[in-house]
């Protein structure tokens, strides 16, 4: 039984011979992260070896589109993240884009997505959440919650709502630290759990728990290792009959204290029926490390055996459901059709003009600076983003200077300047609202160019940067292809 609770992560882009063993053995769930990820046909290829050993076998990904992507790492999302979703306040594209992924994921053999995030981002400062929301408003975060999993689940793969019981009133990340949520039962009633309780009733398949420690329910254990908001509050009070899993056991918030057997064991204990690892630590070692401590935890009397059994059985479930999907054909579009994913993110584009001689599209091809911040874990490095790329193609002769925070030197800032001399200046930031460096740089640029066109690929927090400020809210790659289309005329403004 403590292996069918057990989701870990692997190396390489085919089965690893511990992992065929293992799903031949017993192991019910994998997790797929950017390096097992070459191309939609190698994921297939891999899918398929996998259910070779394993029929059932559930296999996982983290595809949230828009920043947080797997399948599309390399090049970038062809689809906005929840954010810009939420600009646009289209539930039905939003179910379009969620049924398109799920079309994705289920050709490539994958039946079970860690998304949406269902977080109300009601902190304009939290590190990791942020443009992952579908926004700060608990009523608009809980509508399109329920219109991407009606989406994604129409393919038949299972959704899963994070970061229970709501990450988004943070400004610490789980990854490094253990976040505070401050808010009382009432105002976690009112806010942060009101997607959750949409997403059950909407029969998301299911939930993820946050590596947050909520004193308003359990003032000692952070959620995924408290019985009182995993059985208590998420079971009994909200009535999720579906599958428990936890978010990277390896994050620091939970792994730190306990260790990862540990933390495993008292996940499962709590009330948690699955544990995800791998992104850190993927090999045999770390998954018989975790079996053991579950069962040692059974043998020792504090992970009572018909808990652990319980989660089996709701897992198992699962896999059973996931084995029993079939792709229904695809509905054929018009000739001409833009993609949903495009079509949001131009829908999500906004456009303040502060000079009355600002004029779209731009004059000649410009010198685009890119201010590009160090991403969270969620976000896999080097994932592209930006308009300078898309820019070139449309405007050739467009060039480009990236700067990062040890790079975004006065001198560094007067080079991109003297490149932009006699040509338009575009100068893109992301969160420029968390990072003074960004602030700092993009005011000495304002400086020499007030006729600056300043591109937002953040959370926005003001406009009035730029002699035009274009917020696209959202750092795809499909968002800066929008945001070029715009700057260069194919879109009007």
């Amino acid at each position: 039984m403590a292996d069918t609770v057990i989701f870990p992560g692997f190396e390489g882009q085919a089965p690893p011979d511990w992992l065929r063993r293992r799903l031949a053995g017993g192991l019910t769930g994998v997790v797929l992260f950017s390096r097992n990820i070459a191309s939609p046909s190698q994921v297939a290829e891999l899918t398929a070896a996998l259910r070779a050993e394993n029929p059932c076998a559930l296999v996982g990904i983290d595809e949230e589109s828009g920043e947080v992507t797997r399948l599309e790492a390399a090049t970038g999302s062809t689809r906005p993240g929840n954010f810009a979703l939420g600009v646009v306040d289209d539930t039905e594209l939003t179910e379009e884009i969620g049924r398109g992924l799920g079309r994705d994921l289920a050709r490539a053999g994958v039946n079970l997505n860690f998304a949406p995030s269902a977080d109300v981002n009601s902190n304009p400062d939290n590190p990791v959440i942020g443009l992952r929301s579908f926004g700060a408003d608990p009523e608009l975060v809980a509508r399109h919650t329920v219109a991407w999993i009606k989406g994604l689940q129409s393919a038949h793969v299972a959704a899963c709502a994070k970061h229970f019981p709501g990450h988004g009133d943070t400004s610490v990340d789980s990854h490094h630290g253990l976040p505070l949520i401050a808010a009382t039962a009432e105002e976690l009633h009112e806010v942060a759990l009101r997607p959750f309780r949409a997403a059950i009733e909407a029969g998301v398949r299911l939930v993820m728990t946050g590596h947050l420690l909520v004193p308003a329910y359990d003032a000692e254990m952070p959620a995924t290792l408290s019985a009182r908001i995993l059985h208590d509050l998420l079971r009994v009070e909200m009535g999720f009959e579906g599958v428990i899993i936890t978010d990277g056991i390896e994050m620091a918030a939970v792994s730190g204290p306990h260790g990862l057997g540990g933390a495993s064991a008292r996940a499962i204990a709590a009330g948690a029926d699955a544990v995800c690892v791998g992104g850190e630590h993927a090999d045999e070692r770390t998954a018989v490390m975790i079996r053991d401590a579950i069962v040692d935890a059974v043998i020792e009397g504090w992970l009572p055996e018909e808990r652990l059994a319980d989660a089996a059985r709701r897992v198992e479930a699962l896999a059973v459901w996931g084995a029993s999907g079939h792709l229904s054909p695809a509905v054929p579009g018009h000739p001409g059709d833009v993609p949903a994913g495009l079509a949001a993110a131009r829908r999500a584009l906004q456009v303040t003009r502060r000079s009355a001689d600002a004029v779209l599209p731009l004059s000649a091809p410009p010198h685009v600076v890119e201010l590009a911040p160090e991403m969270n874990l969620a976000i896999d490095k080097g994932t592209p983003w930006g308009v300078g790329e898309p820019l070139g193609k449309l405007l050739p002769g467009t060039t480009v200077t990236r700067l990062g925070a040890s790079t975004a030197t006065g001198g560094a800032v007067e080079a991109a300047l003297a490149s932009a001399a006699g040509r338009p200046l575009v100068t893109v930031v992301r969160d420029a609202h968390r990072h003074p460096w960004q602030a700092d740089a993009l005011a000495h640029l304002l400086s020499a160019r007030p006729d600056t066109v300043v591109v937002e690929m953040g959370l926005p927090g003001r406009s009035d940067f730029g002699a035009v400020h274009v917020a696209t809210h959202g750092a795809a790659r499909v968002c800066g292809q929008a945001a070029a289309e715009l700057l260069a005329g194919d879109l009007s403004a």
